[in-house]
């Protein structure tokens, strides 16, 4: 080809390329605001003069007479075809005209549509025209570019174009050297690769970043507004974001703001709303001045369409508290000024956003609140627009952090929030619940007022929203609300507990530890504990102990410690299996906490005969009553049988039970005992009543006619009494339904006598030593160390279960016993007349009492006490003595 050829060739490539370049103003992807602003090409593309279009050949030059061609070159042939499939097997010619036409011929035909980019891959045309980027004619190289720019729209070419590994052949296109057409369509092609996740890799790892940042500041618009699409692809990656910092990318991003054409302008502030998600690029544009730029836009009308974009980037920037400092005094007026004046919705919406980024910043908070930004954030409420709703609610949330906010809110803004509860729109909802639990926390007032809104019944309508975090906020109010009685009991009042079964059987972990805690809130009056047995919500909180979320567990093993405050609510959990699971997690290393130690002793305190058996203690508040027993320390996994079935029992070698039961049988007994024996308090508060006068006197002489008779006299009444409550012990003669537990007329008399005589005594010590005394006499007397080894009670506790035909031996019909019936005796009698005391077990048999008492006056300090200490009560070698619990005497008690 000659020089002159060449030429013209060139000039027909940019004429070519003036086309392409009007493709805005055809509607090829222009994109929102394509147009200049104020004149130019009116609706056309963003650069170049719109009439030039491919025309074909540009004339043909005028050539001398033509000479005749060597014998050895093949005549010129002209073919015009018509069919795609014959153009592209012209892709594989060696000549640079043929393919630069073919280019061209190929790139119009792409250019019309979707259709001839499929049939273009169909034809199998891509891979060769990939090829054609790396040739050595540039014009040839430019065309294929082109014609790649257009196709990379489509997704399956897209495809196969990264399989083909082309991306650092675009990239190359992008170089100084190549033509503004070349570095236009490489760039489009780039963007449009960088839509997918995988394109996005290939041109970071091909360096593409670099080349297409330079290119920000080029002459050419297209250029630019294509580049610019591609880096805010790229830019959604972590790791692009992390290489644009480092290459300065924020100046000539900025420097687009200044651009005529809007998309530029948009694309620019969509990148910087991205990266300024990070502290550095935040101070990168600090540092450029950028807040300037943003608040030009925001002050320019005709600037309208992009002031949505401008305000989530200032709200990004307004998360750092040098840039609040900054601007506190010119531009955050003006930012609340325009969100609160602004009639466009959206505007008002990024304009909240960008209050709640900021105030995430406790100074932040506090700069808003001098610029009542309370004020503007109430107007927003009742915007028409959902989507100002839920910014302003959200606005209002971070707001709330601040205790003068929080305050101001009280009169204005909740009764906005408890209408928003009932929209139809979820996510209103769910932005109004969140900012009532955050103004509720912590705060009376704004929970009064929430309640005087009506909100009561509001939120727990609420509570059956399918939105998760809805109902999740709606229990955290009305948890908040129930700290104070008279919202708890008016809360109480709307079947809240019904209400609440629903987010106690959710599978969502935030729902189930609320819902747990409101449980915990409401459930401490015995109303509401009757409520929630009657709705079964029980049931699906025992099953939550079982959770392996930390704080779902431990939330409900409050609410369980919360409603086992009652006999009946404590006993449906035991039944429920609550108690095994607690003790299942206090036995785990990962899983024990507090709550549930503290959830597993609240229930065994209603049920005194299995926490014996388990912890071998009970304190001076946990009081024995009739139906206690005492079958010995139970091992971890053994089941705890209930009295019915240890009764029904045939005797056997196993641990002797000890029954507790001061309940008289009309039939087998003469004395008949008030419930009153139960209630140290009312036995000390009510005088002696006749009828136990008379109890007592008749207890008195039986006990001094037994004193006078012999030793085998004695033995064989006592022996009648015995065989006597045989038939009740084994259950003869009553259905199921009938069964009650065995009777022990002995220890009805204990009671009476001890009523009688050492309740009326007003020193404890005195009362403690008595009955100590009392104790030992009833169990064999007292027996010195070095005839324990002699002392057969073994004998006669074996003799019992034979008499009685059962493993159960009423404590009263025990006559040899020792520490560990003396000490169990003692408990019973103590806590039926209003002595406080402990019952401890130990090893091999021993068991002891603790008693708490205050020390005497110390000498010359009239009325000072030293510190109240514990002491042991001795009842088998020197019964009613004392012994302070550390001391050596002491420990040989218990351990010799």
């Amino acid at each position: 080809m000659d020089t002159a050829d060449r030429g013209a060739r060139a000039s027909l490539a940019e004429a070519r390329a003036g086309a392409a370049r009007c493709r805005l103003a055809t509607g090829h992807n222009s994109g929102p605001g394509g147009a200049r602003r104020g004149g130019g090409c009116g609706s056309s593309g963003l650069s170049r003069d719109c009439g030039a279009a491919f025309p074909g050949r540009m004339g043909k030059k005028t050539k001398k007479e033509a000479e005749p061609p060597p014998k050895d070159v093949f005549d010129p042939l002209t073919i015009e075809s018509k069919n795609a499939a014959t153009v592209m097997l012209l892709l594989n010619s060696p000549e640079e005209e043929v393919l630069a036409d073919v280019c061209e011929a190929i790139y119009r035909f792409a250019l019309k549509g979707e259709e001839n980019k499929a049939t273009l891959l169909e034809l199998g045309g891509v891979e060769p025209l990939t090829k054609l980027l790396t040739h050595e004619d540039k014009i040839v190289r430019r065309n294929a570019t082109m014609i790649f720019g257009i196709l990379t729209s489509n997704s399956d070419i897209k495809k196969l174009l990264r399989e083909l590994d082309v991306m650092s052949s675009v990239i190359a296109q992008l170089a100084p050297e190549e033509e503004v057409v070349t570095h236009e369509f490489a760039s489009l092609c780039l963007a449009n690769m960088s839509v997918e996740y995988m394109g996005k890799v290939q041109i970071f790892e091909q360096g593409g970043l670099e080349p297409l940042i330079r290119l920000l500041t080029s002459p050419d618009p297209d250029v630019k507004k294509n580049s610019i699409e591609c880096i805010y692809n790229m830019v959604q990656d972590v790791q692009c974001r992390a290489t644009l910092q480092e290459l300065n990318a924020i100046p000539p991003i900025l420097d687009l703001l200044e651009s005529e054409y809007p998309i530029i302008q948009l694309l620019a502030l969509k990148t910087l709303d991205v990266v300024t998600n990070e502290k550095e690029f935040r101070a990168m544009l600090r540092d450029s001045q950028a807040l300037d730029h943003l608040i030009k836009i925001l002050e320019t009308k005709e600037l309208n369409d992009l002031h949505m974009e401008a305000l989530s980037v200032m709200a990004n920037c307004l998360e750092d508290k040098e840039t609040m400092v900054l601007i506190q005094e010119t531009v955050l007026k003006k930012l609340l000024s325009f969100a609160e004046n602004s009639t466009n919705p959206d505007i008002q919406k990024n304009a909240a956003k960008a209050v709640t980024k900021a105030a995430c910043d406790p100074e932040n908070r506090k700069l808003f609140h001098e610029q009542e930004v309370e004020k503007c954030l109430i107007t927003l409420l009742e915007s028409e627009n959902d989507g100002t709703k839920i910014a302003a609610s959200q606005a209002i949330s971070a707001m709330s952090e601040n205790s003068s906010s929080k305050q101001f809110f009280n009169n204005q803004g909740i009764p906005q929030l408890i209408q928003l509860l009932k929209s139809d729109n979820e996510e209103v909802r769910e932005a109004a619940a969140f900012a009532l639990a955050n103004l509720t926390t912590c705060n009376h007032a704004n929970a009064n007022a929430a309640a005087k809104a009506d909100g009561i019944e509001a939120l727990i309508n609420t509570l059956s929203s399918g939105r998760n975090k809805v109902v999740a906020n709606a229990a955290t109010v009305l948890m908040n609300m129930a700290t104070q009685e008279p919202l708890r009991l008016s809360i109480q009042t709307h079947d809240i507990m019904h209400a609440l079964r629903g987010p106690l059987c959710s599978a969502n972990k935030v729902v189930q530890s609320k819902a747990t805690l409101a449980i915990a809130a409401i459930a401490c009056d015995a109303k509401a504990r009757t409520e929630l047995r009657n709705s079964g919500g029980l049931e699906p909180l025992v099953e939550l102990l079982r959770s392996k979320n930390n704080e779902v567990r431990n939330h409900a093993s409050w609410a369980v410690m919360v409603c086992a405050s009652d006999e009946p609510t404590a006993t449906e959990l035991c039944r429920l299996g609550a108690l095994d699971i607690l003790e299942e997690i206090d036995l785990s290393v990962s899983r024990k906490n507090k709550f549930s130690e503290v959830a597993y002793n609240k229930l065994l305190n209603h049920h005194l005969s299995l926490k014996y058996s388990k912890t071998g203690y009970l304190s001076s508040s946990n009081i024995i009553n009739d139906g206690f027993y005492d079958c010995g320390r139970i091992l971890i996994g053994t089941k705890f049988l209930p009295l019915k079935d240890l009764c029904l029992q045939e005797p056997s070698d196993l641990h002797t039970v000890l029954l507790v039961n001061s309940r008289s049988s009309d039939v087998e007994h003469s004395y008949h005992f008030s419930a009153g024996f139960g209630s140290p308090t009312e036995e000390k508060s009510e005088p002696t009543s006749g009828h136990n006068t008379a109890l007592s006197k008749s207890a008195t002489k039986e006990k001094g006619s037994r004193k006078g008779r012999g030793k085998k006299e004695e033995e064989k009444v006592k022996e009648e009494e015995e065989v006597a409550v045989a038939p009740k012990l084994t259950g003869e003669g009553n259905t199921d339904k009938e069964w009650c537990p065995p009777s022990d007329p002995d220890f009805c008399v204990y009671v009476c006598e001890v009523t009688k005589s050492i309740l009326p005594i007003t020193n404890i010590r005195e009362q403690i030593e008595l009955l100590a005394k009392y104790v030992a006499e009833k169990m064999g007397g007292k027996i010195p160390k070095e005839k324990l080894q002699d002392f057969s009670w073994q004998l006669h506790i074996s003799e019992l279960k034979f008499q009685l035909k059962s493993n159960v031996v009423p404590i009263g019909q025990i006559k040899k016993g020792i520490f560990c019936h003396r000490a169990l005796l003692f408990k019973a009698l103590a806590d039926k007349i209003g002595i406080g005391c402990s019952l401890v077990r130990g090893e091999y048999g021993r068991a002891w009492n603790e008693v708490q008492l205050m020390n005497e006056p110390q000498k010359g300090l009239t009325g000072a006490f030293s510190p109240p200490e514990f002491y042991i009560v001795d009842l088998m070698f020197h019964p009613g003595a004392l012994m302070k619990l550390r001391s050596q005497e002491a420990d040989l008690y218990r351990f010799l």
